[in-house]
This record gives structure tokens, sequence and C-alpha cells, in this order.
């Protein structure tokens, strides 16, 4: 069974079925002065319309592994020969029976699917002794496609300043597209709020445990989240390593087992260059990504320059770290740890050493530091110039 937005059985539609169907989709997906817009799956063999969210999800079964199947899309049936390709979906081994694909969700932002995943070192025998293999299901969620730009931070930032919010830092970026950074955990979390009341949705952070008090002002570690709310938030650090894996399962990286400046933007050290190298680092030299490297740090580049991983999801490796919600746990999988074996973990109650959780790789890291299951840690009051962050929503 798969999950689409909106679809029809491409073969052997009955009547009743396709009523149901233009039932189902004539109040969602609507087309300015056009009336409706309709979808379909085009594929090898036929599929079945088994649910229709008000997310604008649709569950779709028999789908063939190793084929590929295309979304299509019409503006008024019957369709005829006039339907339009919309996206081809692979049914291959990334693509599970839960996946998720939305043609609305919130503007420049990809639904994760929810579901089981592997989080943690499969790779490399766990190479830093903090990322043992541990299952953990994530429930589906909204995600930035892009890191938060620094022309987007100003944006919010200068509007949350305005309406009674404070910042420790400014925040930077090397020039509008790149992504924001010297910005820490705690303004990052408040920004977050006043990037939600912007748009007019309801923060996620408050001061109190009764959630009466939005967190805007100062840096404290006594912050209340309410999961239920609709607006942004930081991701926590399992719902990060499944949305990077991108649908991939044991996987050093996004896309595969090795990494390049083509790839990704971090600072090179191949094994064929250094004894002390990565084999999995194809880099062509020992240093920075030649392609941002202009003698003036930070060597960061602009938001979205490399390919995306299967969700849609840009710089999940390289550029800059990303801080998420959680402390700092030292295993993923020990006995009593959130992680292991947990539904949505949110990590410790606290850190013994007060550090929070990044993820991914700076432009300055190695290879070994951009993989999937690589553990940042980084106490929340520190603004490095190779950290930024991306926000989530619940559906």
């Amino acid at each position: 069974m798969k999950t689409l937005s909106a679809g029809a059985k491409t073969s052997g539609l009955t009547l009743i079925e396709l009523l149901i169907v233009l039932a189902l989709l004539a109040g969602v997906h609507q087309a300015a002065a056009q009336g409706a817009r309709f979808f379909r799956i085009s594929g090898p063999v036929a599929t079945t319309i088994m649910a229709f969210r008000t997310d604008g999800t649709m569950v779709w079964s028999n789908a063939l592994a190793g084929t590929n199947y295309t979304v299509q899309t019409v503006t008024a049936l019957p369709g005829g020969t006039n339907w339009v390709s919309y996206v081809q979906i692979p049914a291959d081994n990334r693509v599970n029976t839960n996946l998720l694909v939305a043609f609305n969700p919130p503007s420049g932002m990809a639904l994760i699917p929810a579901g089981l995943f592997t989080m943690g070192d499969m790779t490399d025998t766990n190479l830093y002794g903090d990322a043992a293999p541990a299952n953990v299901t994530v429930s589906a969620f909204y995600m930035d496609v892009n890191l938060v730009s620094y022309s987007q931070w100003q944006s919010v930032h200068a509007w949350a300043t305005n309406n009674g919010y404070g910042f420790t830092n400014a925040g930077a970026g090397k020039a509008a597209d790149h992504p924001v950074q010297t910005v820490d955990w705690y303004d990052v979390v408040k920004w977050s709020n006043a990037r939600s009341v912007q748009a007019g949705l309801t923060p996620v952070y408050y001061r109190d445990a009764g959630l009466t008090q939005v967190y805007t002002n100062g840096e404290t570690d006594a912050v209340y989240v309410n999961w239920t709310n609709n607006g942004y938030r930081l991701p926590t650090e399992a719902e990060w390593e499944k949305a990077a894996r991108g649908g991939l399962s044991g996987q050093r990286f996004p896309w595969g087992n090795t990494i390049s400046w083509s790839q990704a933007n971090y600072n090179g050290n191949p094994l064929t260059l250094n004894p002390s190298g990565y084999s999995y680092d194809l880099a062509t030299a020992i240093d920075y990504d030649p392609a941002f490297n202009d003698g003036v740090t930070p060597y960061t580049s602009p938001v979205g320059s490399f390919a995306a991983n299967g969700y849609g999801l840009n710089d999940m490796a390289g550029n800059v770290e990303e801080w998420c919600w959680d402390w700092y746990d030292s295993n993923l999988s020990s006995a009593g740890s959130p992680y292991a074996g947990g539904t949505d973990p949110r990590g410790p109650i606290t850190s013994p050493f007060g550090d929070r959780v990044v993820r991914s790789a700076g432009w300055d890291d190695f290879a070994v530091i951009a993989r999937c299951a690589y553990r940042g840690v980084l106490n929340p009051v520190q603004t490095p110039s190779d950290v930024g962050f991306r926000c989530v929503r619940r559906l």
C-alpha cells in the first residue's frame, strides 16, 4: 500500500468508483476559475484508492516493486488523453508502504512520512560509540526543504524585535541566500515562536509548565513544549535523522555510502590523498570545497545548492550543522535510553554537561561528520559560524 495525494484507479475504474473519487477531490484541490483538479496514478498494474485524508494525502494499493508510477493531473473529467504527468514515484527499496507524498504541504516544506526506521550507525560499526542502532518510530511531520537562510532569519527577526521578542545574537550570513549562522539554541527557539505567530500559527515553546507564557525573551533551560500546537519548532534528533536518510536504510549519507563535492559542501580529506583520510570521501583535494572557498570564512554555500534527498530536502549533509531539540544522551540504544525502541522520542530530560544535539556537518567538517548517524554536541549558548537550523511542523 502507498500513500499519495489524490489518485484514482488506473484501469477498470467503475462509475461508482469514479463518483467516489470526484466527491473526495472536489472540495480539496481547487484550480482558480478552472473547477476541480483531479489526480490519478498510472503504472504497470491497476492501483486502488484506499483512503483520502484531510491533509491532501491519499492511500493507494498494489504498487509493484522495481517499477515507476506516475501521478497525473487533469483539470476536468473526462480527461481522456489529456492527463498531464505531475510527478514520478519509484516503487523501490527507498519507498515503503507508509510513504507520504503531499501535494499541498506548507510553503517551503516537505512531508516526512511516519514509520519505523533504524536510527544510528549501521555502516561504520558505531564509529564514535554513541550511536549504536536503535529502532525508532516517528510520526509524520513537515520539515523545511532548506536551511533557514540569512534573509529569512532577518525578516522574522525584524518582526519579532518589533513585537516584544528579545535575542542575544543578531545572527549572521555570508549572503542573503546562505544559511544563517552565529545563532545560539535559545535564540533559534524564540525565533521559531516568532515565525509561528507571524504566520498566524500557535507557538510551541513556553516558559511555564502550564503552557501559558510564550517563550519570547531571555536564555533559560526551563523551556516547555506543546507538541500538539501547529507552530514551527526544532526537529527532535530522531525526526532529523529520519528526514536526513530520505527513505534509505543503512547508508552513510542521504544518498548512499560515498560523498563528494558534487553532493555536499564539506572539508575534503580523502584516503587516496591522506593515510588518515576516509575511504568514502571522493573529494579531489584535502581542502574546503573549492566552489565556495573564496578566502573569506565562513565558506557556506547558498541553501539548496545540491540535489535533494529522497524526501526532497536539501543540505542534510554539509554546509552547516543544525540545532535539534534534544539534550544530548550518550547512547542511543542503552537500557533506559529515550531512543531505544521508542515512538517519537524527544531525548532525555537533561544532559550531564548541559549540551544540546546538533546534526549534519558544517562547511569545515570532514566527511565522517556528514554521515546521517553522526551525533554532534554543543552547549546551547555557543554560536559557531558552521551551525544553523531548519524548522519542522506537525501535520
